[in-house]
């Protein structure tokens, strides 16, 4: 017997998370009219997965989506072993990124679709060469395209992808991508990427980039580079990502390991 049932709300459905209406949708819906009326302030604790199943008599997929959702809307954080904390009271029109781990790279992917709007093979030149830490000569697949999230009704981003010519043959890549593009390269070739190097700076945008992104021209934008590598440390993807500044935003949660830079004391 099916338990998940329909959820319904007094006041209009806020317009930045209506799309059709699966349950999650109208889970997160909820959620968000709760927090917005102070059920839920700023820094409380949200339900977990297994008690927003028992609440809403949904499935754990259902209430882990519907979180997401909040989470895309920059209104929740999740942080492993502590859960999901409000951190704002009302959605964002944008799109907000929280990276507590490497596995928070694969939900990116996953809660965004980049939509692929060019690739080809580029035998690479010397200045290609050093950006992808090959040799000139070398043919790279290069792929050219735009990440759009439910949420955000503009690009959240333009983005450039270099794929190592080991893996310039993958499958798949075309029209728009749900799953991470180094997910794929895990399955289809057995590669495992081990470490992901991330460097962000603040650009202006081109008059080019502007046009994609429905922004007004010479605006700030955001410039994310993450270097995707193997076991032995080869650059096996690489991506370049540039941002509105008005409508993207980045969180990092750093920890601590005890003991690390502590000084003993000898009495």
């Amino acid at each position: 017997m099916n338990t998940e049932t329909e959820f319904s709300s007094n006041r209009l459905p806020n317009p930045a998370i209506v799309g059709g209406q699966p349950r999650y949708v109208q889970l997160a819906q909820t959620l968000l009219n709760e927090i917005e009326s102070g059920k839920y302030p700023v820094g409380a604790q949200l339900p977990t997965e297994f008690e927003l199943c028992e609440q809403f008599g949904v499935s754990r997929s259902t209430a882990r989506e519907a979180v997401k959702k909040l989470v895309s809307l920059g209104l929740v954080v999740r942080q492993p072993r502590v859960g999901s904390t409000v951190c704002a009271r009302s959605a964002t029109t944008g799109y907000r990124q929280s990276i507590a781990e490497v596995s928070d790279l694969y939900q990116y992917a996953t809660e965004t679709t980049l939509h692929i709007e060019s690739s080809e093979t580029v035998q690479i030149d010397a200045q290609q060469a050093r950006l992808v830490e090959g040799n000139a000569g070398e043919v790279w697949l290069h792929l050219k395209g735009r990440r759009r999230a439910p949420a955000a009704p503009e690009p959240i981003c333009v983005t450039d992808l270099w794929l190592h010519p080991a893996f310039r043959s993958i499958q798949g890549l075309s029209g728009p991508l749900g799953g991470a593009v180094h997910a794929a390269i895990e399955q289809q070739f057995g590669e495992v990427i081990v470490s992901v190097e991330q460097e962000i700076r603040a650009v202006l945008l081109s008059d080019e980039q502007a046009q994609m992104l429905h922004v007004a021209r010479g605006g700030a934008g955001l410039w994310v580079c993450r270097k995707y590598r193997n076991k032995l440390n080869q650059l096996v993807e690489l991506a370049i990502s540039i941002h509105p500044a008005e409508s993207f935003s980045y969180s990092t949660v750093l920890r601590r390991e005890w003991g690390v830079g502590a000084k003993a004391v000898t009495v």
